[in-house]
């Protein structure tokens, strides 16, 4: 049993990792192609898209440091970044904020199919002037008898062009910064969404993303989250899940890189030795430990003060930063470690690499969490 993990949670890594194993072969790196409806059912029967949410709209009802760890394993199990990602996202960004703040009726109608991978979600929140500033939000929910009307244009939707589903960010009053904001819940099929291309993107490229656009958009009533105006904090609160509990996929990432590392040091030889008898090869080895075992333990605090009801902004500031950061560092050592070798797509080393950039842009930048850990910190 690893170190602070009864045997009960143990043994749930233990079984969600074999099952991701055996749902997902691994291969070198992350596909070329978009992820498919069975891959996504998969993830629902390993429990990954279901693991916060309520037992009785078929999710498992853990907390977020038991969540995470699910996320951690099937991150490390699956060498499908992209996929994971996008699961991720579907479960924090938008399974949560329906969970907590949806209208009974979407609630019944849409929790099971999300936890079963029978419906897959995006989050409609980024726009070409509104990204680090969510308060600056140039999409309007104008407020009609029965419910509100949608107008605008989201530039980056993870699922995006996938989704059945999504949970959309507008302002009732542009003036008005975060007290305007309202979430909705829009399905797919609705009058007046315009779903955009897959943009092509460095990494994650199994996950698809594209443009959103609401024209004269109608959202009836119980599709509006917490009610008018309530969209800031619902947005806040989803993201405090995503950018601690998703992050645990890079934990898993980080795992698996070491693994190869270390096989990759312990087989090849040069000059007579094993490479992993360089200390050029076996500190950077050791770093990559380093930059795991201390992010897992700033992720591993950020969820258990979520699980005591904290607020933990600064817990989770100083958790996504270190992942982020320290994914993307010890990815560009593995593709230093493996040479030519790590350059060249059929060994995925590269697409670690890829997959581990955009972890340090979405969900907040690196420069914002240094800005919430400052500002957390008394300056």
């Amino acid at each position: 049993m690893e170190f602070g993990w009864n045997e009960g949670q143990q043994a749930r890594y233990d079984e969600v990792l074999a099952a991701t194993r055996a749902a997902f072969p691994t291969g070198p790196g992350s596909g070329h192609g978009f992820y498919t409806r069975k891959d996504w059912l998969r993830l629902g029967e390993i429990g990954l898209l279901g693991a916060c949410l309520p037992t009785e709209v078929g999710g498992q009802g853990l907390g977020a440091l038991d969540t995470a760890r699910v996320v951690e394993a099937v991150g490390r199990g699956c060498a499908d970044t992209g996929l994971v990602f996008g699961a991720a996202a579907h479960t924090f960004a938008c399974a949560v904020p329906i969970a907590e703040f949806g209208s009974a009726a979407v609630r019944e109608r849409l929790l099971p199919e999300l936890a079963a991978g029978r419906l897959i979600a995006g989050n409609a929140m980024t726009e070409p002037d509104a990204g680090s500033d969510s308060s600056r939000l140039a999409t309007t929910a104008r407020v009609v008898d029965g419910g509100v009307v949608l107008n605008g244009t989201k530039s980056f939707v993870s699922n995006g062009p996938a989704a059945d589903v999504y949970v959309a960010y507008a302002t009732v009053n542009p003036k008005a910064g975060f007290l305007g904001v309202t979430g909705v819940v829009v399905d797919r099929n609705t009058p007046g969404v315009v779903v955009g291309e897959p943009h092509e993107k460095m990494g994650m490229h199994s996950c698809p993303a594209g443009a959103i656009t609401f024209e004269e958009c109608f959202v009836p009533e119980e599709n509006v989250l917490g009610g008018v105006g309530q969209g800031a904090a619902i947005f806040q609160h989803s993201m405090g899940w995503e950018r601690a509990c998703l992050f645990a996929l890079y934990l898993g990432l980080l795992e698996r890189l070491i693994e190869r590392c270390v096989r990759h040091a312990t087989e090849r030889r040069q000059f007579g030795k094993r490479i992993g008898e360089f200390q050029s090869v076996s500190h950077r080895i050791a770093d990559m430990k380093l930059t795991l075992e201390s992010a897992r333990l700033l992720l591993y605090r950020a969820c258990w003060e979520m699980d005591q009801g904290k607020p933990a902004v600064l817990e989770i500031a100083l958790s996504k930063l270190a992942v982020s950061e320290g994914v993307l560092a010890a990815a560009t050592d593995a593709v230093r470690i493996f040479g030519g070798r790590g350059y060249l797509r059929e060994d995925g080393i590269e697409a670690a690499l890829r997959d581990a950039v955009p972890s340090t842009i979405f969900s907040g930048t690196s420069d914002i969490q240094r800005q919430l850990i400052a500002k957390e910190t008394g300056l």
